[in-house]
């Protein structure tokens, strides 16, 4: 399934071409004059000219016209061209496989949500992430993103104990699904993905959580406008956290986990005691960390948005009144239909703009 495109991903990688993809990229329609990216990146008039010609010759960049100057020559004005390239982004959950394509301004072209079976094994498993990308990749493609529940090595791209799919564990997913499809993928967590997706967006701010209920319970943290991975790229592992020493067994092996006590009660249909539990763990990142805003997101969530905000939102303020400390936001994470998938194409993307 390798994609013949012409286009050089190695080249579009590099520092430079990166700074002037990331401005035509922030211009949109109205494009932007080789002065103004030469001024706005502090390279040389003569290497931007080097750097917009590859551009131009790849078909990523466009003349769109000319621009009055101040003195001399009108600029001719450059933009870039969105559906010059593709990135892929998929979310294996336990049931479902999400994917999606994107183009080069972040926008989804196409998607698709099919069932799958998290446990069924690795073969099975690839084969319908195949045949997906197969019917996604019928345009230049750079690479595919890939979010599964963690823990895994984000670095190695390999998957370590999925709770209740132990399995996965030290299967190298990356690299076999890289054979598979004849494409670039990366690996991470799907909190991680869908925070990304968020913090690329603005709407999280500097510092922030990302709480994901779905059939698991995880958090994508955001700490100094950076993704926080951890040295082992295992931090986030939310759901995992023993608040009730003598609690019910979880899937992870535990006892008391915050996983298990959230979904044992969405299961018996008492989301105000989901919430409760859930703005508990919520309010130790907050102590924890420090952050700013708490943004909630997954399937169970955006089912019942109001209680579980509400719910979340009051365990935080009383902690809050009770500590004498600000009160930290709330909401739900809004403005993507595939959040996971979404940060997961970003995963590609990201560098090709230096982000």
């Amino acid at each position: 399934m390798n994609s013949d495109t012409g286009v050089n991903l190695p080249a579009l990688r590099s520092h430079n071409a990166a700074l002037v993809l990331n401005l035509l990229r922030a211009a949109g329609e109205d494009g932007a004059s080789r002065l103004e990216l030469a001024e706005r990146t502090g390279l040389t008039p003569q290497a931007v000219s080097k750097i917009t010609a590859r551009l131009r010759d790849e078909g990523l960049a466009v003349d769109a016209g000319r621009r009055a100057s101040t003195g001399g020559k009108p600029r001719t004005v450059l933009r870039l061209v969105p559906g010059a390239a593709h990135a892929v982004g998929l979310h294996l959950d336990r049931d479902e496989l999400t994917a999606v394509l994107v183009d080069l301004s972040g926008v989804v072209v196409a998607a698709s949500v099919v069932p799958l079976d998290l446990g069924s094994g690795a073969e099975v498993v690839m084969e319908v992430v195949a045949g997906e990308v197969a019917a996604l990749a019928t345009r230049t493609v750079l690479g595919v993103g890939v979010a599964m529940p963690g823990p895994l090595d984000h670095a190695a791209g390999v998957p370590h104990r999925v709770t209740r799919f132990p399995e996965w564990d030290g299967f190298p997913l990356r690299d076999a699904l890289a054979r598979r499809l004849g494409l670039p993928v990366v690996l991470d967590k799907d909190t991680n993905a869908a925070a990304l997706s968020i913090a690329l967006s603005g709407a999280g701010g500097d510092s922030f959580a990302y709480l994901h209920l779905g059939t698991g319970l995880g958090a994508g943290l955001v700490l100094g406008g950076a993704l926080y991975r951890g040295a082992r790229t295992g931090a986030g592992e939310f759901g995992h956290q023993t608040i009730q020493l003598d609690g019910p067994v979880c899937g992870c092996g535990g006892r008391g986990c915050l996983e298990a006590l959230c979904l044992a009660a969405v299961a018996r249909g008492d989301l105000a005691e989901a919430a409760r539990v859930l703005g508990a763990g919520a309010a130790n990142l907050v102590k924890l960390l420090d952050i700013d805003r708490v943004l909630l997101g997954g399937r169970v969530v955006t089912g019942a948005a109001e209680p579980f905000v509400r719910g979340v939102r009051a365990v935080l303020e009383d902690r809050a009144r009770r500590g004498g400390d600000p009160v930290v936001p709330v909401s739900l994470a809004e403005g993507s239909a595939h959040p996971v998938a979404e940060g997961a194409a970003q995963l590609i993307l990201g560098p090709v703009f230096g982000r």
